[in-house]
């Protein structure tokens, strides 16, 4: 099941169609939610994730639909698989024009005790391989004017107790999207960061029964109100450009959570 409201199935919007677009982290959540928000606007979409077998059902389920996704597996940590991805982009039809950088993992621990295993993928993951594949595209992207939208978290606003890690690696990536703000828009490319609160995804269910919270996606953001979001930014006529957007739930946890570092036993 696509999934989704009436309200968010937006209609195609003709500033971009044949835009070829890349998400990445496309396998479930936002990822999903803005690769299939992006194919009803007319984009050109390519979806990837770790997941083949998940990226295939949700193209199959997209194409049940009317909808256009491509699709290439890939680990965007692996040189290899971003070299491939890349070279899959480029060997397009249409040239990239949006890249969306979706994926990303997350720890939850006190500094006191927070496995740095954890602390090394999160990096990796949230920061170094964005950096990397955005820089391998910033060629591409000058040449078309493109866009660049991070999907970030109001961590990387501001920390609270027990997400040092996480929070470490988005105020990061906050970072490398400012910078490179300052130094591609001269040249005609956006960069937007997106600072979602709670979201009702796979991954943050899985945090809500590890912080033993009741479960009520109801009070928490939508995968597809992130992606409407998303795409009436690169919507947007040239002229303008959406730097930054922070979206929390009207009715849920506060931006930050708090969290008590209990001493180990045994």
């Amino acid at each position: 099941m696509l999934g989704g409201s009436p309200r968010t199935h937006l209609p195609h919007l003709p500033q971009l169609a044949g835009r070829g677009a890349l998400v990445t982290g496309a396998s479930s959540g936002i990822g999903r939610a803005v690769a299939l928000r992006l194919a009803r606007a007319g984009a050109f979409v390519i979806a990837t994730g770790r997941d083949e077998e998940v990226l295939a059902r949700m193209v199959k389920e997209a194409d049940e639909v009317g909808l256009t996704i491509h699709h290439q597996a890939a680990d965007i940590t692996d040189p290899a698989d971003r070299g491939c991805l890349v070279d899959m982009v480029r060997d397009q039809p249409t040239d990239l024009k949006i890249l969306v950088h979706s994926a990303g993992a997350y720890h939850r621990g006190a500094i006191a005790d927070a496995p740095l295993t954890d602390l090394d993928e999160q990096l990796d993951i949230n920061v170094r391989a964005p950096y990397v594949l955005t820089q391998m595209l910033i060629p591409d992207l000058v040449r078309t004017g493109g866009d660049v939208v991070f999907i970030n978290s109001t961590q990387g606003l501001s920390a609270g107790a027990g997400v040092g890690q996480y929070a470490a690696a988005k105020h990061a990536l906050r970072a490398i999207a400012d910078s490179l703000r300052a130094e591609v828009s001269a040249a005609g490319v956006r960069v937007c960061t997106v600072f979602p609160g709670r979201t009702a995804t796979p991954m943050q269910q899985k945090i809500f029964q590890a912080e033993g919270r009741a479960w009520n996606a109801d009070l928490l953001i939508a995968p597809d109100d992130i992606a409407d979001v998303v795409t009436g930014a690169v919507a947007l006529p040239d002229r303008a450009s959406i730097t930054e957007i922070v979206i929390r739930p009207t009715h849920g946890p506060g931006p930050v959570d708090s969290f008590v570092a209990r001493p180990q036993t045994g």
